[in-house]
């Protein structure tokens, strides 16, 4: 029994140190000009106050006072704030977001849109987990806003490495990896200003990932009831991830009574942690089915998706009184490469978004080739 242990714990931790660069979703960009020291960089990252694009200081919007952070800290979540460019790739979104972390994707954050009679819901952006929500609706958001609904972004689940947000914080930028329960509750207060500041009945959301679940949760248990018209998700962990066979080896050991997740978690963080198949954060989100009475699902998975995986797991099965469309990224479209990043860099998934959110004035899916984690914007 001790060689089989021996054994499965050294192909966990080759799988857990694979999960944490696979998990990170990023890649190093182009050093800063003025690069700060690495102890001025820690200190900043665990205050949560790196300088956004303009000189503002992000400020935090809510304090969930949970305390089921490490050593009883919270995680924090801050308002996107200064315009960052537009982008047609993930990795240039990358990169801008490493020194402009808090940046606002284009088209979003202004809190004098008022929602019109043909678009009464505002649309509020939910990133990923290590990602902010710059370098992931650099490209989609100001085509929503285009197209004319008030957009709105945030970045959620900031919790600084001595916190235990895991390494992936040591980045700038590197949001969404606090426990998912505190993030959804972030969500919540971020909604409930949207809803205050348009005068709107209810928000649509878009989420990437850990958005999915964490909008999830919010609609059952923060709250969230009768405040979400539609949920819109692409790569989303809807049910867990096995992360190409690495989460469900890790679960398989915890089973065993090997607790190696348990282990990894100050180097990945919480959220990464909860994201793996089979954990007790999906036992409740999901205990009692998937939707939510009265909300219009839209999900869609990517076959080339090599973080979000089996990419079925994304999709749901329609409870009382919701709607859902499940989606195949390549159904139809076989060209469109995207993976776990780039597919929200497709204008396949812009055109999946808009007709969700107007199917009349969008009826029509684009589909055009839209390269695997290179590429972006239907090019290379």
């Amino acid at each position: 029994m001790r060689p089989k242990i021996r054994a499965l714990g050294g192909a966990a931790c080759a799988g857990a140190t694979a999960l944490a660069l696979v998990f990170s979703g990023g890649v190093a960009g182009a050093e800063p000009e003025n690069p700060a020291t690495a102890d001025t960089l820690a200190s900043l990252i665990d205050a949560g106050l790196l300088p956004a694009a303009d000189g503002r200081t992000p400020k935090s919007i809510v304090d969930t006072g949970s305390g089921s952070g490490s050593a009883g800290i919270s995680s924090t979540a801050s308002d996107a704030v200064g315009e960052g460019p537009e982008m047609s790739a993930y990795l240039a979104a990358f990169a801008y977001g490493l020194v402009n972390p808090d940046a606002a994707p284009p088209g979003s954050n202004d809190w004098n849109c008022r929602p019109s009679a043909e678009h009464p819901h505002p649309v509020v952006l939910v990133h990923g987990t290590w990602l902010n929500a710059y370098d992931t609706y650099s490209y989609m958001s100001p085509r929503i806003a285009r197209a004319g609904f008030c957009v709105f972004s945030f970045n959620f689940g900031k919790l600084g490495v001595l916190q235990g947000g895991g390494l992936g914080p040591i980045l700038p930028g590197r949001n969404g990896v606090g426990p998912m329960e505190e993030s959804a509750r972030q969500l919540g207060a971020f909604v409930d200003r949207v809803l205050a500041a348009t005068g709107a009945p209810a928000v649509d959301v878009v989420g990437h990932s850990q958005g999915g679940p964490v909008t999830s949760y919010f609609m059952k248990f923060e709250g969230g009831a009768g405040k979400v018209g539609k949920l819109i998700t692409f790569g989303a962990t809807n049910h867990g991830t096995s992360l190409m066979g690495i989460a469900t080896l890790g679960r398989i050991i915890n089973n065993l009574g090997v607790n190696i997740l348990g282990f990894y978690e100050p180097l990945i963080g919480t959220a990464n942690i909860q994201q793996a198949v089979g954990s007790s954060f999906y036992a409740e989100l999901n205990a009692d089915g998937d939707t939510v009475p009265g909300v219009d699902y839209t999900l869609v998975g990517s076959r080339h998706d090599e973080i979000s995986n089996p990419y079925e797991w994304t999709f749901m099965t329609a409870g009382p009184g919701a709607t859902v469309n499940n989606i195949a990224l390549q159904q139809d479209c076989e060209q469109d490469l995207s993976d776990h990043l780039t597919v929200m860099y497709s204008p396949r998934a812009v055109s999946i978004v808009l007709r969700a959110l107007d199917p009349v004035a969008n009826p029509t899916l684009e589909c055009t080739f839209n390269p695997w984690m290179i590429g972006g914007g239907g090019k290379l």
